[in-house]
């Protein structure tokens, strides 16, 4: 049942320092709080200790603090995991984890399905419910680090993660590039990114932070001004604008040219670089005169190229590319001084590859797998 009380984790620490004022409290309940939710991952206001038995019933009177829930969890033979969050509203999304030698990253997911309807991806093909509230963004980091700490015997621990706060930090990189397009859900996704980039949030540095799009020209220029400066990933996915029309809907409003532009407007600060993520299509957009072209394309742009051989899906219309012509495509870049990455699909067998996530229709029957 979804409650009429607001969430607390609804409100940045600023936010929350405000309405605790509005209710008599001091500000340094607001800091306690945060503490609390995100350091100790309380379940319940009156778990609380250091904050008065009243003070605790006011914000219990006030506020609603659920916790996510793991309706699913499919481990792949690669390490990666895929876990199904389930929703007040009997919605459900997925995020996934993935290890790599000292990084342990999580993609998590913005939006209930998408609607950006990118032909080559798998979580459009669901269609687009709604758009997750920040608290919802920010509890699919809190349910997976949760999991992994009931996970990780003691003995584990004592030459694990690094203690952050009242917890230990397991996840080192955070992505948004579950489902869903981030920036069209911009207020909220700007609000989690806020409280996962805290210090008095969940305190990951901004530089372990991605934030992926299809290319909303307006937003990333709102993005740039919001003082938020995590990490940028673009879906480029094509050379010129006949293919990319073909292949996601979104160009026909934003074009490359006004995509590249509103890139080389972005303000990086030293040492950072965008990403641009492509998809790489058989016979669409991987031949070598695509790779000449990207290359003329991106220059003066502080960037990487992550190239992903395109996972395929029952009733998709494109296909893999042999790894000849991705190594080759990979070359033609290197050669022309790009950091090109061949991105190495994960979970392909858990559908927790690139563009496979979608809502589960079963969601509310679904029950945790290990």
């Amino acid at each position: 049942m979804t409650s009429s009380k607001t969430n607390i984790k609804s409100y940045t620490y600023d936010e929350l320092v405000t309405r605790f004022a509005e209710m008599g409290l001091k500000k340094y309940r607001a800091s306690q709080a945060f503490e609390w939710i995100y350091k100790n991952r309380v379940r319940s206001f009156y778990e609380m200790t250091n904050i008065s038995k009243s003070e605790r019933g006011m914000l219990d009177a006030n506020f609603s603090l659920t916790f996510p829930v793991i309706l699913r969890r499919e481990d792949s033979h690669d390490g990666t995991k895929k876990f199904l969050f389930g929703l007040e509203d009997d919605h459900a999304v997925e995020s996934v984890l993935i290890p790599d030698e000292d990084r342990l990253t999580l993609c998590i997911s913005s939006q209930v399905g998408c609607a950006q309807g990118c032909r080559f991806c798998l979580t459009g093909r669901g269609g687009f419910r709604r758009n997750l509230a920040a608290y919802e963004i920010v509890d699919q980091v809190l349910g997976v680090e949760d999991f992994l700490e009931s996970a990780t015997s003691v003995e584990d621990r004592e030459d694990g993660p690094a203690h952050d706060g009242g917890r230990q930090r397991y996840i080192t990189n955070i992505v948004l590039m579950g489902m869903g397009e981030p920036l069209a859900n911009f207020a909220s996704v700007l609000e989690a990114l806020k409280i996962i980039t805290a210090e008095k949030g969940l305190g990951f540095s901004p530089r372990r932070v991605t934030l992926s799009t299809d290319g909303l020209v307006p937003e990333i220029d709102k993005l740039a001004k919001s003082g938020v400066k995590v990490n940028l990933a673009v879906s480029l996915n094509a050379t010129t604008d006949d293919v990319r029309d073909r292949i996601m809907p979104v160009n026909r409003r934003y074009p490359i040219k006004e995509l590249l532009a509103a890139c080389r407007r972005y303000p990086l600060e030293p040492r950072r670089r965008i990403t641009f993520e492509y998809v790489m299509l058989r016979d669409v957009n991987d031949t070598e005169n695509d790779a000449l072209r990207l290359a003329q394309l991106l220059r003066g742009i502080r960037c990487k190229v992550n190239l992903i051989p395109f996972n395929p899906f029952p009733g998709s219309d494109f296909g893999r590319p042999d790894d000849a012509v991705v190594e080759r495509f990979q070359k033609t870049l290197a050669d022309r001084h790009y950091t090109a990455l061949v991105r190495e699909s994960r979970g392909r067998d858990i559908s927790a590859a690139c563009g496979q996530l979608r809502e589960q229709e079963d969601a509310t029957d679904a029950t945790v797998r290990d």
